[in-house]
Formats: C-alpha cells, structure tokens, sequence
C-alpha cells in the first residue's frame, strides 16, 4: 500500500496511515503527536470503515530517507512508538486493525481509493480480532552447567616408545563422545515436547496462534536456551486465565515461560 518514492518536491504532502477502525471516538487521540510534530490526527472515511490519519512531508518520507532512518536504531524506535502510540489508542476506543509502519498515499482521494479497495479484508480482520488481544509467549529452559575441570580425570601417562595403549582406552573414548552426543539429543528432544505442550496448552485458550523465529542468543539472558516464541489471539474476557495458565506450567514443566500483553493483534490482521 505505500506509495513512497523519489520526485516529490521538498514541500509536498503525503498522507500517513495508521491504523483503520469501526467508528473510532476523535477524543481517544488527543495530545498524541503521531509521526509529525504540529500536524494533527484526522479521520478519513471511506465507505463503512474510518482510517485513523495524518498529514506528512512527502520528503521525510522517500525511500532514501526512510533506509536512513530504518539504520538507525534511535530514530527508528521513536518513530515506532509514535506510530504504536496511536494504533493503541484507536484499539482502546473500538476494534482496529493497525497498517504497517510508514505506509503513506500521496493525497486523500488516492488513500481514499487504495483503501476502498481492500474493505473487504479490512472488515474480515476486524471480525476476527474484535474482542480479543494478541498476547506473547516465550519460553527457556536452563542451560546445564559446564563441566567441571577439576572433576575429570587425570590424563593417562603417554606410552612408552614401542609400547601399546592400555586395552579399552579407544572404546572408553568412543562411549564417551557418544554418551555426550545422547545427552545432547535427548535435551533437544525434551526442548521440542516442552514447546510442544506449552503451545497446546494455551492454544486451548486461543482463537488463534503463531510461532515466531527463536531469537538468536545473542538476545537470550545468559544462562538460558529459548525453546517458544510465539504469539496468541486471546478473547479478552480470558486474559486472566492466560494468566494463570502460564503459572501452572511453570510450576509443572519447571521452565522459565514468559507473557507479555495484551497488545493490538499485529499478529492476526493478516495482509493489509
């Protein structure tokens, strides 16, 4: 949907898209300053549904200037929150679906039409998402500890020139390693049925669900192996069981399970 390019001239408008909405009430935005600073939020009607909007500099907004910005990371995070800030408000005054981060049209009529558009799916995500919110999932398992050094065993004196290794020793290595691979493989087996039966457990709660890419560990807390990301599609009215759901499975799986929310449900607006 963005219409972003170069050619536009330094003081040529763009129409930034935020989110679009049922019948949003205009009180729910006051005071958020939105993307850009003096410019205030509109709503723009199109058909049955509202489209939460704001006027922009169409040169703040060229596909040079936003990589700039996408690289970094200060400037990146504000503008997200900005945006976030005002889908959130939206979503606390009716059922939202939220667009993605800088999606803008170069005039009302073009926004007016390109949205028109796509009704149709906008009206089947704000079925599926109204009344609920997206809530996320993480969980880890601990890492085992290092071996301890001092607890080996010393190492065997080397042979004598011309003599043989003591008989075994070769074996002994070989189920060593093996019985390190093993080990190996069951903590990846066990890591799988853990995430397996933590999603199931709250798939019961859920109208929908998603498994998101494990972060790398360079973002896990040391000490610990994310096994779940994920992220669910709660009825609202169920946000208290999620709750105690994710202290039941801590207590039964001893795993460390993380929950975030309730959020908008970026996760299960589908395409738009």
């Amino acid at each position: 949907m963005t219409e972003r390019g170069p050619g536009q001239a330094p003081d040529d408008s763009a129409l930034y898209v935020f989110a679009v909405c049922d019948a949003p009430d205009p009180a729910a935005f006051g005071g958020l300053p939105g993307v850009a600073a003096g410019q205030p939020l509109s709503r723009l009607r199109f058909g049955p549904l509202t489209a939460i909007v704001q006027t922009v500099r169409a040169a703040d907004f060229t596909d040079e200037v936003w990589q700039a910005r996408m690289a970094d990371r200060d400037e990146l995070e504000r503008y997200a929150r900005a945006h976030h800030d005002v889908v959130s408000a939206a979503a606390a005054s009716c059922p939202t679906v939220p667009l993605p981060l800088a999606t803008l049209y170069h005039g009302e009529d073009r926004a007016r039409q390109a949205l028109l558009d796509e009704t149709e799916r906008f009206r089947t995500a704000l079925e599926r998402t109204a009344c609920h919110s997206e809530w996320g999932v993480k969980v880890y398992t601990a890492d085992l500890p290092a071996p301890d050094p001092s607890a080996s065993p010393p190492r065997a004196e080397a042979p004598a020139a011309g003599s043989r290794p003591a008989p075994g020793a070769g074996l002994a290595y070989l189920e060593r390693k093996r019985g390190v691979q093993a080990r190996r493989e069951r903590r990846h087996e066990d890591a799988l049925r853990l995430a397996e039966t933590v999603e199931a457990a709250f798939g019961t709660l859920s109208a929908a669900g998603r498994r998101l890419r494990l972060h790398t560990p360079e973002l896990v807390e040391k000490g610990y192996t994310q096994v779940l990301n994920a992220t669910f599609l709660v009825p609202d009215h169920r946000g208290a069981e999620l709750q105690v759901l994710a202290r039941t499975l801590r207590n039964t799986t001893g795993a460390r399970i993380d929950v975030s929310g309730p959020w908008v449900p970026y996760s299960f607006v589908g395409e738009v």
